[in-house]
């Protein structure tokens, strides 16, 4: 086994961090966090995506309704990283060319996927400075109305938020699927059973959730992929809309 460098390490051991000291993240460590989402690499260069830096409290309540988890209000770092083809289809105007693809199927997903991977950069150079992060998906419990409390523009949307700060918790590391279930080669991989092949997993699942709620029961592995593909909120569920009432073309 290859000798693992401190920065792998850091990434073997991510855990989501909720809880954050009342303690500043410096102006100085900020600007490298950015710098570092700015060398990201980017579909064909185009850099279609920005983030907006979240610090008026209201704004930070508002978005702490969204996602329904009141602690985003007390974040020491809030961003929100969106799909911004808007930048350069008002650069196309200026130059006078032709702007009818630039909410196109192929610009949102460029956008989108510029995005996470920019959010994904910042998660591991802040987690190599020691400190912890926490993904916010539920930003998109109701898409239209973050787009509104953001005064995002036309072909812009939120792709992802992520809080950052310094931990103050210690969480155990969560187990994950074996890579035999996710890495395969040349061609996807079907089982006959996947209950067999995740039973050791579903195990350790539990085992995980009875050492952290020990007083609290919660289901392992495979019952929480059915009930929660079973429970979905209703707005998650009319993305597209939201989608297109910012005028991207995704059909």
């Amino acid at each position: 086994m290859p000798k693992k460098n401190p920065m792998i390490n850091k990434q073997l051991a991510h855990r989501t961090i909720r809880e954050f000291k009342n303690q500043e993240v410096s102006k100085e460590i900020f600007t490298t966090l950015m710098d570092v989402a700015r060398r990201t690499a980017t579909s064909n260069g185009m850099q279609s995506y920005s983030i907006l830096h979240i610090t008026d409290p209201v704004i930070q309540k508002a978005i702490s309704e969204i996602c329904n988890q009141e602690y985003i209000a007390r974040s020491p770092v809030l961003l929100i990283f969106i799909v911004d083809q808007f930048r350069n289809n008002a650069i196309i105007r200026e130059k006078g060319g032709k702007t009818q693809n630039a909410g196109d199927m192929d610009r949102f997903i460029q956008g989108f996927t510029d995005a996470s991977i920019a959010a994904q950069n910042v998660v591991n150079a802040a987690e190599a400075l020691d400190l912890g992060t926490n993904y916010l998906g539920s930003t998109l419990n109701d898409p239209e109305k973050l787009c509104e409390i953001l005064k995002l523009p036309k072909l812009t949307f939120p792709v992802v938020g992520l809080r950052i700060g310094y931990p103050n918790q210690d969480p155990q590391l969560k187990p994950r699927l074996s890579n035999r279930m996710q890495v395969f080669e040349n061609a996807y991989q079907i089982f006959n059973s996947y209950l067999e092949e995740i039973e050791d997993y579903d195990q350790e699942m539990t085992n995980y959730y009875d050492l952290r709620n020990a007083n609290q029961r919660v289901d392992c592995f495979s019952d929480q992929v059915v009930s929660k593909t079973s429970n979905s909120i209703l707005k998650r569920q009319e993305i597209l809309k939201a989608v297109k009432k910012q005028g991207f073309q995704v059909e």
